[in-house]
């Protein structure tokens, strides 16, 4: 159960607020620490099975879960993430 964020990713996590990405990446540690669990504003996308994302005021984080490790594909705001 490990969280794993691409360099390319992380990146994209540093250039928020740091506010907003110490939250956010508080979300998603705690959904790696459990991902067989629900968690509050995780939804699954449509159309991409296995891929979920998860909500954090503004910014959205869509990530998938293999193999009980949670890899994150893109850190975005709200009106960006879906395109």
């Amino acid at each position: 159960m490990a969280l794993l964020i691409p360099p390319t990713v992380f990146k994209q996590l540093a250039a928020r607020p740091k506010a907003d990405a110490r939250r956010l990446l508080d979300r998603l540690e705690k959904i790696a620490d459990a991902p067989e669990k629900l968690h509050p504003n995780v939804v699954p996308l449509a159309g991409e099975p296995g891929v979920f994302r998860v909500r954090q005021g503004n910014w959205r984080a869509v990530f998938s879960i293999e193999e009980d490790d949670v890899i994150v594909d893109r850190v975005t705001h709200r009106r960006e993430v879906y395109r």
